[in-house]
This record gives structure tokens, sequence and C-alpha cells, in this order.
């Protein structure tokens, strides 16, 4: 299968990546191989695989504190799969609703010899009661009005949200202020 449109490797990874930038260079050739194939990239993403998903993963984890995270949505593994690759001392918990996606990530976890991956295939809502972790992560999944209410009940008290936005995040803040406020009052009721 040919890929002309694979994004180079960009200068500052080894800068972001560190020690984990060769198993992260192994996932993005594995995204490249079979991403597109299984629906976990569309075809121009190749084309800023670096930049736009395996990087920008990176920077998120390298601010997650140790401990336990989940990562609602999971999708490919941006940013899971590039946390567990960093950050050997966060168990990574991948909540994927869809089947094909949630194998993906179960197998590609052991591809890279990632042992603090746990895979989930279900919806968020579905495992409140099975999921309190320290951190919360989410990136392409939802709005924030939908979003912080399906993961505020995954995080432990004093934990934190995590939550990767785009361009129209002051948008989404004020369409979420409601939910957002709920958020708070509850994590200050605990």
């Amino acid at each position: 299968m040919k890929h002309s449109g694979r994004e180079a490797e960009p200068a500052c990874a080894e800068l972001i990546c560190g020690e984990s930038l060769e198993t992260l260079r192994l996932f993005a050739d594995h995204i490249v191989q079979w991403g597109e194939e299984l629906g976990l990239v569309g075809p121009r993403e190749l084309e800023r695989l670096w930049t736009r998903h395996i990087l920008n993963s990176a920077l998120l984890a390298r601010k997650v504190p140790a401990g336990t995270l989940a990562d609602v949505g999971s999708g490919a593994g941006f940013p899971g799969l590039v946390v567990a690759a960093m950050r050997p001392d966060v168990h990574c918990t991948l909540i994927e609703p869809l089947g094909r996606r949630a194998t993906w990530l179960e197998e590609e976890a052991q591809r890279l010899n990632l042992t603090n991956v746990t895979v989930m295939n279900e919806r968020a809502e579905d495992v409140r009661d099975a999921v309190s972790v320290d951190s919360v992560t989410a990136r392409a999944v939802s709005a924030l009005k939908t979003l912080v209410p399906l993961s505020v009940p995954l995080v432990k008290p004093g934990g934190q949200l995590l939550l990767m936005k785009g361009q129209r995040v002051d948008d989404e803040i004020r369409a979420a202020s409601k939910e957002l406020v709920r958020a708070i009052l509850m994590a200050n009721e605990t």
C-alpha cells in the first residue's frame, strides 16, 4: 500500500518524546500501515500524523501526573497509547465503544510492549461504576457540553480532566458553562 502523503518526523520529536521515540516511531509506522484501512484515521491525517496527532499527544503526556488515567474515546490511541508509551508510571485505561478500534488498541498495546494499558470496549457512561482514575483525557470525542458529564464521574476526588480541544474551545466553554459549574460543585462536595 502506498503512503506518499506521510508526514516526515519533525526534528523536535526527539526532544518532545525522549526515550519513547523509538516506540512512537513504530506506532506511527503501524498507523500508516493500518490506520486508514481500519478507519482509525482519515486519508489526509497521515500528512500531519506527527504534528497533529503524535506530538500533540506527547505534549499532553508530559503533563499527566503519575497514577491512573482513562482515555475516553481512544480511537487510534491518541492520546492514550502515546501517554502509555511515554509514561510507564501511568496506568492507562483506554475506553473505546467501537469493537474494531478496541481490538486495534489491544493488539497495538501488545505490539508496542506496553504493559500499562487496559482496553475497555465500552461507552464511558457505561463504566462509571468500574472506572475511578486520577486523570481523564479525551481528544476529538464530542463538545464539552456532552464530554464533561461523561468524563467527570470517572475522575477520583482531587483528580483532573485533560480534555484536548480545538480552535472553537471558547465557544464550547460558553456552551458548556452549566455542565462545568455542576462538575466544579460536584468536585467541591467530595
